[in-house]
């Protein structure tokens, strides 16, 4: 989700990074970033399906990421 920033600045972000394969939210006054106690990015939401969040504040490489993926889908 990009944040705090306007829609052709985050385009240009997603398009230039190769992450703009999936589907991403505008969170323009950083509302939904407060809700999920997020102050800076980079930071990660992972929500359970008992409804469980836990926020990783910082950057994630792709093998922790993958790790919580599968510990999630496991559970």
């Amino acid at each position: 989700m990009a944040g705090k920033d306007d829609l052709s600045a985050v385009k240009g972000f997603l398009g230039g990074n190769g992450v703009n394969r999936f589907t991403h939210t505008l969170d323009e006054d950083g509302s939904i970033w407060a809700a999920f106690g997020v102050g800076s990015q980079p930071a990660v939401a992972f929500i359970n399906d008992d409804g469980t969040i836990e926020v990783r504040q910082g950057a994630i490489g792709e093998e922790e990421l993958a790790e919580r993926i599968e510990n999630l889908l496991a559970t």
